[in-house]
């Protein structure tokens, strides 16, 4: 390809999923990462794609929730395109409820996903949740909603870059920039951008997780003590995150980690004596409005930027794809307010 219709700098979820909606509209596609598909965040291990809680709602909220249902149908036509799985699957999580506090608002919010997700999906409060993991629930009571999702976010980056590859696009490590140009550039953007104005307009947040060789991949995901655990369907089991803000080195693992496994096998006994097949840690980029950063770059005259996808990326990407491909490719600007560069400036 001697030129493309559109350049995006960074192969994370936001940049690669960009540019399958262009090249599926027709544009030719180049993809730039010095580091290839998933080397950043992205290529994580943890994939819980899970909705806000169904209250206060807002344009934040409501565009999450039509990537959300857009993200089965996605994802099977870039398994289908690129022959690999992305690990996705529709498999709902549970939540157990651990006082009375907590109960009433999930009662509360069981009416707001009736009004809000309409016939789309649940959110249930029950004493009997599904699958072959049931962490223990001091009121008796969880959660269950079908909307969360989970993939393994590492496998999903390499089935779009082979689903892009096999569509005719370039993905590569270097090349030259031509056509529209879009920076999905994650949290090394972020903070570049910060230096360029002076100012925080985001920033990385480390976070590390753990893949345990636990097989209960028909199971849903669990959400226990501020802990994602979600089971692949490899047969491994993900836990994460932590948040860390200060930090020696944004990719090495260390004690909090140790923690973080005590902490879920505590939550989830099961787990106890589980074998760690892998330990991540990786940076997440978090825009100061902890929004997305999507539109007209507000440092690079006639280019644009997708960032700022934090601990939600992979569950906003569809939409994020489909919004960004309308301003690029038609001028139709679908960005909401909150999401525009100028919000986080």
């Amino acid at each position: 390809m001697a030129s493309a219709d559109v350049t995006i700098l960074g192969a994370g979820v936001f940049g690669l999923s960009i540019a399958w909606t262009c090249q599926r509209r027709g544009a030719s596609v180049r993809v730039i990462d010095p580091g290839g598909p998933g080397a950043g965040a992205s290529g994580g291990i943890v994939g819980a794609l899970a909705p806000h809680v169904p209250e206060n709602w807002n344009d934040k909220k409501a565009f999450q929730l039509e990537s959300l249902l857009m993200s089965e149908a996605f994802w099977a036509e870039i398994e289908t395109a690129g022959k690999l799985s992305s690990g996705y699957g529709r498999m709902g999580r549970v939540q157990p409820l651990l006082d009375d506090r907590a109960l009433e608002l999930a009662r509360l919010r069981e009416g707001g996903a009736k009004a809000l997700w309409q016939e789309h999906a649940t959110w249930q409060v029950t004493q009997t949740p599904p699958g072959p993991m049931t962490p223990p629930s001091p009121t008796g009571w969880y959660v269950h909603d079908t909307l969360s999702a989970r993939l393994h976010p590492r496998q999903a980056c390499q089935a779009l870059s082979a689903a892009l590859r096999n569509a005719g696009a370039e993905v590569q490590t270097d090349g030259e920039l031509s056509g529209k140009v879009i920076h999905a550039t994650g949290a090394m953007g972020l903070i570049e951008m910060s230096n360029a104005l002076d100012r925080p307009i985001g920033n990385g947040v480390k976070g590390q997780a753990a893949l345990l060789d636990f097989d209960a991949r028909e199971g849903p995901q669990l959400f226990v003590n501020g802990l994602h655990i979600v089971p692949h369907e490899n047969g491994t089991t993900a836990i994460g995150s932590t948040s860390e803000r200060d930090y020696d080195a944004p990719d090495t693992t260390d004690d909090q980690l140790d923690a973080l496994i005590e902490t879920a096998c505590t939550a989830l006994p099961g787990l106890q004596g589980a074998r760690v097949l892998e330990r991540w840690a990786g940076l997440r980029p978090r825009s100061r409005s902890r929004a997305p950063i999507l539109g007209v770059h507000p440092l690079r005259q006639g280019e644009f930027i997708a960032n700022g996808g934090f601990k939600i990326g992979f569950g906003m990407a569809p939409m994020v794809a489909d919004v960004m491909a309308d301003l690029v490719l038609d001028e139709r600007d679908r960005i909401p307010d909150g999401f525009k560069p100028e919000a986080s400036l």
